[in-house]
């Protein structure tokens, strides 16, 4: 199963990526001794989109169809990056119990219907994945945290995509005010999803602080600054968060963290 992940992981195409993730078998023995060195084309994904620094992607109205659709495209950039993040985490940190993988596994599987979700959507508003320029600060996070599995479910799951837990209702509501009702309906799956996807992150998180003796809330704090991850502002989805298995220790340093940025 983690050596269909790293195939998977390869596939450049996304129509072969979604396909290749839909073969991975979670009901097959789980070898967590496997290891191999990394291959060449890590992740792999297609010659578009362009990517670019975070800030040189233009921040478009909603209100109108262009921005809409570079907004779509913005989503399903994210949740390409998100299955190759589930497939990276499978293949890569040996070790971990097979509940462990078989949880990523289905993490990539709903990211790859996410991602199916929104280029249909794109793609019935005249675009195609890739028509529009993106940046690549989740592998970015990815490739730091490469050597670390507790800090690369520090500061993927529970920091970058816990993110979209906080973003989500906010774009939605702009979706839903430009008219866009299937553009808000996916976003209310991908809501719903991504919860657990953060819970999953949660649940091994503190599973390997409770293996190691190491205090979450403080562990966290060193991570953040040693990865150098990105200080979050608030307004924070706390009902998602709460759900999504974040303490309330965690989220209460969460928002003096973001107090003391201010």
């Amino acid at each position: 199963m983690r050596a269909q992940a790293l195939a998977a992981l390869l596939c450049r195409a996304p129509a072969d990526k979604i396909a290749a993730v839909a073969m991975i078998d979670a009901s097959h023995d789980v070898d967590s001794s496997w290891c191999v060195a990394e291959p060449q084309g890590i992740p792999g994904r297609p010659a578009r989109p362009e990517l670019v620094g975070p800030f040189k992607v233009k921040q478009r109205s909603a209100h109108t169809e262009a921005g809409r659709a570079a907004l779509i495209h913005s989503l399903a950039h994210i949740e390409f990056n998100a299955i190759n993040l589930a497939l990276d985490i499978v293949w890569r940190f040996a070790g971990m119990p097979a509940g462990f993988y078989r949880d990523w596994a289905g993490v990539a599987r709903e990211e790859a219907h996410h991602f199916s979700l929104l280029a249909e959507h794109l793609r019935g508003m005249g675009h195609e994945y890739g028509d529009f320029p993106a940046h690549d600060g989740l592998w970015e996070m990815a490739q730091r945290t490469s050597d670390n599995l507790l800090a690369r479910l520090a500061l993927v799951p529970r920091t970058l995509e816990a993110r979209g837990l906080d973003a989500s209702p906010a774009i939605r509501g702009k979706l839903a005010e430009a008219g866009d009702e299937r553009g808000a309906a996916i976003l209310d799956v991908i809501l719903r999803d991504e919860i657990g996807h953060v819970a999953i992150g949660n649940k091994w998180y503190g599973h390997l602080c409770r293996q190691q003796g190491l205090d979450p809330v403080a562990q966290y704090r060193e991570l953040a600054r040693q990865y150098r991850a990105p200080r979050l502002r608030g307004p924070f989805n706390l009902q998602a968060r709460r759900q999504a298995g974040f303490s309330e220790a965690e989220l209460q340093a969460l928002q003096q963290a973001a107090v003391a940025s201010d």
